[in-house]
């Protein structure tokens, strides 16, 4: 018998976009939730519960704080004490071709992509 995960009709929305995404490219939570006419802040909640992980790859939605900063991964920031999430996030990107630098901001700007159909 297979459980199927629970998952809202909005949390399916967002999972359907983030598969668009292509590898070696990143998004950021605003133009993600720019296309879903919702908040980052909603956005950031569906990708926390993300049960498809990594094949729908939230690990490819970056922040756009300015720097396009890496971000939290797996409900967990850079900045937490343990970091380990995160660094899981880094070499998932760092596999696909998108690098960040020391402080964890991107590299090449021209991994930003943002030509989602809703």
């Amino acid at each position: 018998m297979t459980i199927e995960p629970k998952v809202t009709p909005y949390q399916k929305r967002v999972y359907a976009l983030l598969c668009q995404i292509p590898s070696g490219k990143v998004a950021t939570y605003a133009t993600l939730s720019k296309a879903l006419e919702s908040s980052p802040r909603a956005v950031g909640g569906a990708l926390r519960r993300n049960p498809f992980a990594p094949q729908v790859p939230c690990h490819r939605i970056i922040q756009a704080s300015g720097l396009q900063y890496i971000g939290g991964f797996m409900g967990e920031l850079n900045k937490a004490p343990s970091g380990v999430n995160c660094k899981k996030k880094l070499k998932l990107l760092k596999e696909e071709g998108v690098e960040f630098d020391e402080k964890g901001i991107i590299e090449d700007k021209g991994r930003l992509w943002n030509d989602f159909k809703p």
